[in-house]
């Protein structure tokens, strides 16, 4: 079987009014259907996988945004409307981007703090998208 996954989550949201600068992953809590709409255009236009608004979702990254004490809220509120807007249509992935930080002696993030975010939150991610 082949797959058709959706386009860029990102240029989209700013079309729906995400400002420059702006938290994309914060849209799923301040603007859910705004995301909804998204995912729901891309399976209209032939996606069989939609990926979840968290590229960014990760605490490292949402530091930026003083917004890592929402690590779970943002992406289990993602992850709702990815399943919701997918329903029977079409398969929810994941999506885990970079931190945008670098582990020393090339950053200023030490090994222990930067670990492995996939290996680190897998059991709870994986949770997330089975319940």
């Amino acid at each position: 079987m082949i797959h058709i996954f959706d386009g860029a989550m990102g240029t989209m949201l700013q079309a729906g009014g995400l400002k420059a600068g702006g938290c994309p992953e914060l849209m799923n809590i301040d603007h859910p259907e705004v995301v909804r709409h998204i995912h729901e255009a891309y399976i209209e236009a032939g996606a069989t996988i939609i990926e979840t608004n968290t590229f960014g979702a990760s605490r490292l990254k949402l530091d930026h945004y003083g917004l890592e004490d929402r690590v779970e809220e943002l992406n289990t509120a993602a992850v709702r409307i990815a399943k919701e807007a997918a329903g029977t249509r079409a398969k929810v992935a994941g999506s885990m981007g970079p931190t945008g930080r670098f582990i020393s002696p090339l950053g200023d993030l030490d090994f222990e703090e930067g670990g492995n975010p996939v290996t680190m939150k897998w059991d709870r991610n994986k949770r997330m998208y089975h319940e």
